[in-house]
């Protein structure tokens, strides 16, 4: 009997310690205000801005990471709720996923607030690259075509696309404003990803993008 209850305890706590989510389910992590008076002149930034594929590992500091979420969508106009990307008739269908070592966040821009959606190390997840694993920020976009109201697939196909395109450019220019590095990817395993982050059929990742401090020579 005993043995058998130690056989039963150990399958308990495999269990716990493969499903973290259960645990940490209701964990969210409150980033500071933004900081909107700093960076560089847009023009120098345009000139900076770069492709950058080996990363030093170094983790971003809270302020810098609620600093890059505001400059990629978040809110810019209170009264109106509207972002520093704009989206096709205001839908604001792009969601960004954000994969750090301890978990998976989804950004809520109104509450400029993470919100834990998964407690995985999922970076590794979100790209076939080889660096995307040890980089400190793997951003997924994922359209929401649920807010998209009615209308062609080709048609919602094309606005996510676009939305998308001018999140992930907010995210170039301002690491290179910061001195990160980042890189947008298209060679994910979207399929398998969806499935990990539980997204539903109305949901639809776009792309993938890695942000974090260049690996130094």
């Amino acid at each position: 009997m005993k043995r058998l209850f130690s056989i039963v305890l150990a399958v308990v706590l495999a269990i716990c310690f493969a499903f973290p989510i259960f645990a940490e389910a209701e964990k969210a992590i409150q980033l500071p205000a933004p900081q909107m008076d700093g960076g560089m002149p847009l023009m120098k930034a345009l000139k900076l801005r770069c492709t950058t594929r080996e990363y030093s590992g170094e983790a971003l500091p809270p302020q810098e990471l609620s600093n890059l979420l505001w400059a990629a969508c978040g809110i810019n106009r209170p009264d109106s709720e509207k972002r520093t990307a704009p989206t096709a008739m205001n839908k604001q269908e792009i969601d960004v996923y954000v994969a750090l070592p301890e978990g998976l966040y989804l950004y809520d821009a109104k509450a400029h607030v993470l919100n834990l959606i998964l407690a995985q190390d999922l970076r590794e997840a979100t790209g076939k690259q080889p660096f995307v694993k040890d980089a400190p920020v793997n951003l997924v976009f994922v359209a929401n075509y649920t807010r998209m109201g009615e209308g062609p697939k080709e048609v919602q196909d094309f606005y996510a696309a676009m939305d998308t395109g001018y999140i992930s450019q907010n995210v170039y220019l301002f690491c290179a404003s910061a001195g990160l590095a980042s890189v947008a990817r298209g060679w994910v395993d979207k399929e398998a990803l969806a499935k990990v982050m539980m997204l539903g059929v109305d949901k639809k990742i776009m792309l993938a993008q890695t942000v974090g401090y260049p690996k130094k020579k």
